[in-house]
């Protein structure tokens, strides 16, 4: 089976790890990658992806085919220094795998101890029916005591919920080997959860630096939001408008149906 390829060792001092990977709206990728640019991240190693993806083809560019590209499974590093906060590992994957998911993130547990890691943060999307005004960030963790230290930060306890791919077996492997686990969790809405949801991702991201003691520009994350703000809101008045015209009847054609009764 594949191994982790680490070739720098830096020495970090209290280090978390916080990883992501692609999900409904994108919330967990867009939110850990904007941390990554923002803190200027150093690349630690990477994952080798042999046996944990299935190719289905390859791209092709100017007419010549390309050689076939797994995605890539990346450990970036930062150190807190006089910022007085943790140092991070921040794990990126362009996908998640489709086979030996299992051993994909013992692999990344393996790494992240190696480090002296104590407690690790994924973040996903919670699907909800409607638009929120303004996305909550749901929570869930390994322990009582971190749940209520979560609900001390503003986040709202899952409650009674399946976590489905690598965000529920990350934090159920780290909980075997008892390292801290915590999921965020930001409001999605259902009928946009192919979109990427950047206002959901700006929602766990600053509850996430909260709680890591960070303080980074969240200005262009913010821009981005507020661009696809819109056409979220529109697609959603279009749903509307089609569950209107499809469950209700014009007046006159009542009165039509009525008459000829």
């Amino acid at each position: 089976m594949a191994q982790a390829k680490v070739p720098r060792r830096p020495k970090l001092v209290n280090p978390v790890l916080v990883a992501a990977w692609p999900g409904v709206g994108n919330v967990a990728l867009i939110a850990a990658t904007y941390l990554k640019d923002k803190l200027k991240a150093k690349v630690l190693g990477d994952l080798d992806p042999a046996g944990f993806f299935e190719l289905g083809g390859v791209f092709i560019k100017d007419n010549i085919i390309e050689m076939p590209e797994f995605p890539q499974s990346v450990f970036y590093y930062w150190k807190g220094g006089r910022n007085k906060a943790n140092d991070l590992i921040i794990f990126l994957s362009e996908a998640q795998p489709t086979t030996g998911a299992y051993e994909y993130v013992i692999r990344v547990l393996d790494i992240a101890e190696s480090f002296g890691v104590k407690r690790v943060y994924t973040l996903a999307a919670a699907i909800t029916e409607h638009h929120p005004d303004v996305p909550r960030v749901l929570g869930a963790a390994t322990s009582a005591e971190l749940v209520e230290e979560l609900k001390r930060n503003k986040v709202v306890p899952a409650g009674d919920f399946y976590v489905a791919g690598l965000n529920g077996l990350l934090l159920g492997a780290a909980k075997e080997r008892n390292i801290e686990g915590v999921c965020l969790l930001g409001e999605t809405v259902k009928y946009a959860a192919k979109l990427a949801n950047p206002r959901s991702s700006k929602a766990v991201l600053e509850i996430l630096i909260h709680l890591l003691g960070l303080n980074i520009d969240m200005a262009e994350l913010g821009e981005f939001a507020e661009s696809t703000e819109k056409q979220l809101k529109q697609i959603g008045d279009e749903i509307r408008k089609e569950y209107l015209q499809h469950f209700t009847r014009p007046i006159w054609e009542r009165q039509e149906h009525e008459e000829s009764g």
